[in-house]
C-alpha cells in the first residue's frame, strides 16, 4: 500500500509566480520606455535577451542545475536589473550586468532557489562600483504625449535625481505629481511610484507574497526618516520624497520579497523588512551614495539565515519527542 503524506498545495507554480511578478512590473516598464525613448527600450531588450542566453548556456553546461530556462526567473532578473539602471546606460554595460546577475549571482550557486543574494541587486552594485560615471548619468524624461521621443545617439538634458540633487546641494526640488506619475529623473523602476504601488498591491492580492516585507521595509525607512526630518528638516529630504524618490518602492515590493533570499516565517519577514528599511535610511542619510536599496538588500540577504534561525517556528511534535526521550 502506498502511503500519501497530507501535503497542501497552493496551486501556484514557479513559472506562474514569476510571470505574475513580470506582469505587475510591465506598466512601470512600459511607461519608462515611453518616457525615456528608444535607448531605454534597447536597454530593456538587451537585459532580457542576455538573461535568456546566459541561462540557456548555463543549462547546457550544467543540466543538473535547479530550474528551467523557460520558468521566467531569468526574464524577471533581467527586467529587475533593467528597471534599476539609468535608462540611457550603454548597452554593453546592461549586457555585462545581466551576465553577472545570471552567472555569478545565480547559476554559480546551483541555479534557481540556491542563490543567497538577489542576483539583480548584486549586479547593480558591481556596476555602480566599477562604472560610477555611467551609473549616475540620469536624463530628463521626454514628454511622449507632446510627441517628444528619445532616439539612439540623441542626448537629453541630464542631471541628478531627486535624492541625488539633495545630497549634492542640500536643496530639494520636489515635484510630487511627477514622482507619482513618472515624469522625474531616475531609473525605470523609480519614476512612477503610483504604478509600482498598484503592481505591488496586486501581487499581495494574488497571494504571490504577503504584506509583511513591504510594510516593514517602508516603515523601517520612513519612521526614522520622519522623526529625523521633524527634528532637523535641513538634514534630509521630507518623508514623501523618501518614499517616491529612489528605488524604495521597487525594492520593497519587487526585490525584498524574493522568496529565495528572504526569511520564511512571518516574524522573520518583519525583522528582515525593518532591517532593510533602516539600512536604506542610514545609507541615504549618512552614506556617500544618495540611494541605498541595493546595498541594503545584499546586507539583509546575508543576514537571512541568522534571522531564520531565531524566527523559524518550532516543528510540530518536536518538543513531544524530546520529552518522551527524557
Amino acid at each position: 500500500m502506498t502511503l500519501r503524506a497530507p501535503h497542501a498545495h497552493e496551486g501556484i507554480s514557479i513559472p506562474t509566480l514569476m510571470f505574475k511578478v513580470i506582469l505587475a512590473l510591465l506598466p512601470a516598464a512600459v511607461l519608462g520606455v515611453l518616457q525615456f525613448g528608444v535607448p531605454a527600450l534597447l536597454l530593456l531588450f538587451t537585459c532580457l535577451l542576455t538573461a535568456l542566453l546566459c541561462e540557456g548556456l548555463c543549462r547546457k553546461l550544467n543540466p543538473q542545475a535547479e530550474g528551467r530556462a523557460n520558468d521566467g526567473a531569468a526574464l524577471l532578473t533581467g527586467l529587475l536589473l533593467a528597471m534599476s539602471l539609468p535608462p540611457h546606460l550603454p548597452l554593453w554595460l546592461g549586457a555585462l550586468g545581466t551576465a553577472i546577475a545570471i552567472l555569478f549571482g545565480k547559476q554559480i550557486y546551483g541555479g534557481l532557489g540556491q542563490n543567497p543574494f538577489n542576483p539583480a541587486m548584486l549586479a547593480r552594485v558591481v556596476l555602480l562600483i566599477a562604472f560610477p560615471v555611467q551609473m549616475t548619468h540620469w536624463v530628463d524624461p521626454a514628454a511622449f504625449y507632446d510627441g517628444n521621443w528619445y532616439l539612439p545617439g540623441v542626448d537629453g538634458h541630464s542631471g541628478a535625481t531627486l535624492l541625488g540633487g539633495f545630497k549634492e546641494s542640500g536643496h530639494l526640488s520636489l515635484n510630487l505629481v511627477g514622482q507619482w506619475l513618472g515624469t522625474a529623473r531616475g531609473s525605470m523602476g523609480e519614476t512612477s511610484a503610483l504604478l509600482l504601488v498598484l503592481g505591488g498591491l496586486w501581487l499581495i492580492w494574488q497571494q504571490v507574497f504577503s504584506w509583511h516585507v513591504p510594510v516593514a521595509t517602508l516603515l523601517g525607512a520612513l519612521v526614522p526618516a520622519t522623526l529625523l526630518w521633524l527634528i532637523n528638516p535641513a538634514l534630509l529630504p521630507d518623508p514623501v520624497s523618501q518614499l517616491t524618490g529612489g528605488g524604495l518602492l521597487l525594492g520593497a515590493f519587487f526585490i525584498a520579497t524574493d522568496p529565495v533570499t528572504s526569511p520564511t516565517s512571518s516574524r522573520g519577514k518583519l525583522w528582515f523588512g525593518a532591517g532593510l528599511g533602516a539600512l536604506v535610511f542610514i545609507i541615504r542619510t549618512f552614506g556617500n551614495f544618495p540611494e541605498g536599496v541595493a546595498f541594503a538588500v545584499l546586507i539583509m540577504n546575508g543576514a537571512t539565515p541568522l534571522i531564520d534561525h531565531f524566527t523559524r517556528p518550532t516543528i510540530y511534535g518536536h518538543k513531544v519527542r524530546k520529552e518522551e526521550q527524557a
